[in-house]
């Protein structure tokens, strides 16, 4: 047996191990600096910099800071990951974050971490844009580009930000659709601009400063993405001069022009045989001539590489990078023109002018930001922190949006709204009546939390719930298990629809039915149904329910879109009657496009 002595020994080193162990394992993860320029803290010496000088106008800084660059360190700049420059207190920048809904990690400029794990999810853009409501997109753009700086702030997050998607949904198969605010122009200018004034109007009124940089996206007629065999990055769209002034030109104007944006981004595709991001009427002619953009023109990402691998535009790689500068590109998604600027120049096809003539636009871009104003918690938005995201008020923001955009297509008299006091039971029944990511859609986030259909139907009344499917593709509807909870309950509520792995980037639909057997299993659980048989479609882009439309079985449908993190919530509200959706009427013609016939 251990003396005394030796057991207290025992004892504190036990102690001590365990309690250093803990340390090491749970110690919190502390901020990070953001990311900036002109750091005069740790270099005095930048004070005698003009670029530093946040008291001069944005030329003479811009002027004064490429006149101090070596060619190769301008070359540095052309491209998404900027190298910084040490010796001008310069960091690395990463171009690259967006915030098509709501801050996402999608590009590799933004993450969630400690202090900032999460970050508001509003409604997939097509249900937005279904809201017709103007003052709440540029509303979103606002809390948006609040939580976009506050992860700044935390180091988690960039200023630049390339976000909206305005492209026109002319093909209910694209699956980018979602995306969108609709195949409509004239919605789509108005969403686009109010948008982007949401994230770039400063509190302050300074009309030549921003909050973060937006990016209005993919210049132009772009909306295939893999379509039977058809790529986006070899498509070549032919549009009429008529066709591309009245249906696919419009949003970008308006982002340029009425929404001052900071940026547009030229797509993969093809115009009349010419690609976009080499195009010199397209970019320098019509974006920075016509619409006099007071910003930056940025690719698509790798799209110059595959202008050169895979349309074959130029005989040489040098030739691609010498094609996109001198027609009005200043900013390069990859890697392309920071391998092969240098080349370019040696070959006589290019020369530094031009490339002056982009990094200015970039550099002046980031000037407008704050970038080169030094410590950021010195500026406007500096005290923007963890406690400025995923408010409770921005998150029963995304549940107004949700409910402001569900659409009723269907309502027989004494169906909605249920009563919860009236209905004892409820079947829930789909495969996306209990999903959470689902809902948000893509070039999404990290939601501060979610709530499930089934989760906000639960909270109204008793639930029984049956998936149906297996999955989403529901390969075998389970019919019998539906039938079953169905025919005991009072009301019945099938949601059904499609996910990632049906529409996505990459991925567009062949058709527009309800997956696999989906359809099969809403018909015949509204066979057995002694109650009202609500059909929610949780889609990003139009579905045919015609044979449920006529189906007098189902007595309502609801197109519910992606929904956001709260859109379990939303669902809820309109099919207890918390909130009416009313009969959408004043665009008529929008929705028989997207769904068929409407009551």
């Amino acid at each position: 047996m251990a003396s005394g002595k030796h057991s207290i020994f025992l004892f504190c080193y036990i102690l001590c191990f365990t309690l250093t162990n803990f340390a090491l394992n749970f110690r919190p993860v502390l901020a990070q600096k953001p990311v900036f320029a002109c750091d005069v803290s740790g270099n005095p010496g930048l004070n005698n910099f003009s670029f530093c000088d946040a008291s001069l106008d944005v030329k003479t800084r811009v002027d004064d800071l490429v006149n101090r660059l070596t060619l190769q360190e301008k070359i540095g700049f052309l491209v998404d990951g900027s190298k910084g420059v040490s010796r001008l207190g310069i960091p690395n920048y990463e171009w690259w974050s967006e915030a098509l809904h709501g801050v996402s990690n999608t590009g590799p400029g933004t993450k969630f971490a400690s202090p900032i794990p999460s970050a508001t999810s509003f409604p997939q853009v097509l249900l937005t844009g279904a809201t017709f409501n103007e003052s709440l997109f540029k509303s979103i753009g606002k809390v948006v580009s609040t939580e976009a700086r506050a992860m700044y702030n935390v180091g988690l997050a960039g200023l630049t930000f390339w976000s909206p998607n305005v492209n026109i949904f002319r093909d209910p198969r694209w699956g980018r659709g979602q995306e969108t605010p609709g195949e409509d122009p004239v919605l789509s200018s108005k969403y686009g601009a109010a948008y982007v004034r949401g994230l770039q109007q400063r509190d302050d009124g300074d009309k030549d400063k921003l909050k973060v940089g937006a990016c209005c996206k993919h210049y132009t007629a772009y909306d295939v993405d893999n379509w039977k065999g058809i790529q986006r990055y070899t498509f070549n769209a032919v549009v009429t001069q008529q066709d591309l002034d009245d249906t696919y030109q419009p949003p970008f104007k308006s982002c340029v022009i009425d929404g001052n944006v900071a940026s547009v981004m030229c797509s993969y595709n093809q115009v009349n045989g010419k690609p976009t991001c080499g195009d010199p009427d397209l970019l320098a002619g019509v974006i920075r001539g016509q619409w006099k953009l007071n910003g930056y023109i940025s690719s698509d990402c790798d799209s110059l590489k595959e202008m050169f691998n895979s349309q074959k535009y130029t005989k040489t790689p040098e030739e691609t990078a010498a094609l996109a500068i001198k027609s009005g590109l200043d900013l390069n998604c990859g890697s392309f023109l920071s391998d092969h600027t240098q080349a370019a120049i040696d070959g006589g096809l290019l020369n530094e002018t031009d490339v002056n003539k982009a990094i200015s636009n970039n550099f002046a871009m980031l000037m407008r930001l704050g970038f080169f104003d030094g410590d950021p918690s010195k500026q406007l938005y500096g005290n923007l922190g963890p406690k400025d995201v995923c408010t409770s008020e921005n998150q029963e923001f995304a549940r107004e949006v949700a409910q402001q955009g569900i659409v009723l297509l269907k309502n027989t008299k004494g169906s909605l709204p249920l009563s919860p006091t009236a209905i004892k039971s409820l079947a829930v029944i789909g495969p996306n009546a209990n999903v959470t990511k689902t809902m948000i859609g893509n070039y999404e986030g990290v939601p501060c939390k979610y709530t499930t259909p089934l989760q906000g139907l639960t909270a109204s009344v008793a639930t029984v719930y049956q998936p149906g499917c297996a999955d989403i593709s529901c390969g075998t509807a389970q019919v019998d298990e539906a039938k079953k909870v169905a025919a005991a309950a009072d009301a019945v509520v099938l949601i059904m629809g499609s996910d990632q792995s049906i529409e996505t980037e990459s991925k567009d639909r062949v058709d527009i039915t309800l997956p696999g057997q989906q359809s099969i299993l809403v018909s015949a659980v509204a066979n057995v149904s002694k109650g009202p048989v609500i059909l929610v479609i949780m889609s990003g882009g139009g579905m045919d329910v015609q044979f449920a439309k006529d189906d007098p079985k189902v007595t309502s449908i609801l197109w519910v879109g992606f929904p956001g993190e709260a859109g379990g919530a939303a669902i809820a509200d309109v099919i207890f009657g918390n909130y009416n959706p009313s009969m959408l009427s004043f665009s008529h013609k929008f929705w028989k496009n997207m769904f068929g016939k409407v009551n």
